[in-house]
């Protein structure tokens, strides 16, 4: 049976998010959490799409089929594929091909979990296997087919996810997989950190994993100089641009969390470079409320809390990208782990690489994190090259529209491995196929 574009399901399945929708498709249909959880006040477990809509998200109990990057539960992710193709998606498995997302250097042991899961369990008619960098390239590649990177067929694509970092080299549409570089530290680890700061300096927020996820996306940004920061952060009241409040539900009168003052959240960005702050900026802080903290205060605990403030916790938690050591953590900082990538590739490439560089995942998203990646890497880069940084149009989609646009090829039907290809050469010799 000949395959058509509408039948071919585009999954990328992250460790914090499913993307998953059809074939030749712009956007996925469906963006949800890979994950299922059971608030206190339910006792069944909810898939991500369910827990966005329910009432009550403190203190969720959340499970996950990735650890650290690797498929560690496929029962649970049969679960939550089942609900996704069944409910979201209205597809049926056996009339349809799948191609997948996996993570780079995936063990053969989840790979052949992974393929009893597609075509025992759930019966899929093919499967084509795919990494992110690739699937990057392509969709930038043909998003501007004049470009440098078109052209020269080559990019290094920065990978910052849910469970870690890569820093991998492209070349014709192929990741150079004995040059990718793999920092492990992704969205998981940000906030994790940030739940113990904020735990340890205002209330315990350790088992809120959803409301600080909301919290690090709305108000941490990326510093630009770091010893200036953290004098302004010392600052009282109306001086330190950086404080501002989030609010935590109650479970009676507010549900969902918010930031206080989003004003107030947003007077970083009047600092520019590495300049301090302006007479324009002091005009607008003296218009502020001020806020004085008396020290009794701060060593009496209020066990009633629902809000806290959040002042140098907003720059130093991106931070831990760039400067791992300083945490304690025996990892090179990305703009390290960029030039070891780009080493490890033979020297003609060195100049196109540093020129194509790709920024995507959603841990790119914090502001001002291409600007700062350019600052570090450019004492480090030979002067003689040019470093040139692209943040994806949209991180998170970036991924799966390039597999999207993959699933539309004519030639994508003969690089799938078939179900009865699978059953009769089984998973280790279909795996060949796919060349990672």
């Amino acid at each position: 049976m000949t395959m058509t574009t509408s039948n071919v399901v585009v999954l990328d399945n992250g460790g914090g998010l499913i993307k998953a929708g059809i074939g030749g498709e712009r956007d996925p249909s469906a963006v949800i959490p890979n994950c299922m959880g059971r608030p206190p006040s339910s006792k069944k477990w909810l898939t991500g799409d369910q827990l966005h809509s329910h009432p009550d998200l403190t203190s969720v109990s959340l499970r996950r089929p990735f650890d650290r990057g690797y498929l560690l539960n496929p029962d649970l992710q049969r679960d939550i594929w089942s609900h996704l193709f069944s409910n979201l998606l209205h597809i049926s498995p056996s009339q349809s091909s799948l191609l997948l997302v996996e993570p780079l250097f995936n063990l053969p042991s989840i790979q052949r979990s992974i393929d009893e899961l597609v075509f025992e369990d759930l019966g899929f008619r093919s499967l084509f296997v795919a990494d992110s960098p690739s699937l990057v390239h392509l969709y930038e590649a043909s998003h501007c087919p004049y470009g440098l990177l078109a052209k020269s067929q080559c990019s290094l694509v920065v990978d910052c996810g849910f469970s870690f970092t890569h820093a991998a080299p492209v070349f014709q549409n192929f990741t150079i997989n004995y040059a990718v570089k793999r920092l492990d530290l992704g969205g998981k680890a940000l906030t994790n950190y940030l739940k113990e700061l904020v735990s340890y300096r205002a209330v315990n927020v350790m088992d809120e994993t959803l409301i600080m996820d909301d919290v690090k996306e709305k108000l941490c940004f990326v510093s630009l100089d770091v010893p200036r920061d953290l004098q302004i952060a010392r600052k009282p009241g109306k001086d330190n641009l950086f404080r501002c409040t989030y609010v935590l539900p109650d479970g009676i009168t507010l549900m969902k969390g918010f930031v206080k003052d989003p004003n107030q959240a947003e007077r970083y960005l009047n600092l520019d470079g590495g300049a301090p702050p302006s007479a324009t900026v002091i005009k607008e802080d003296m218009d502020q409320t001020e806020v004085t903290e008396n020290p009794e205060d701060r060593r009496r605990i209020d066990l009633t809390k629902t809000e806290f403030n959040l002042t140098n916790e907003r720059f130093l938690v991106p931070e831990m990208i760039f400067r791992p050591a300083d945490l304690g953590m025996n990892q090179a900082g990305l703009a390290e782990c960029i030039i070891r990538a780009v080493n490890s590739c033979h020297p003609d490439l060195h100049p196109v690489l540093y020129q194509s560089i790709i920024l995507t995942g959603g841990s790119t998203l914090f502001p001002r994190f291409a600007q700062r990646l350019e600052m570090e890497l450019r004492p480090l880069v030979p002067d003689d090259y040019q470093v040139k940084i692209t943040t994806q149009e949209d991180p998170i989609l970036g991924v799966w529209r390039g597999g999207s646009l993959l699933a539309s090829s004519p030639d994508f039907e003969a690089m799938c491995v078939t179900k009865s290809e699978y059953e009769e050469l089984g998973s280790a010799r279909c795996r060949k196929r796919f060349f990672h």
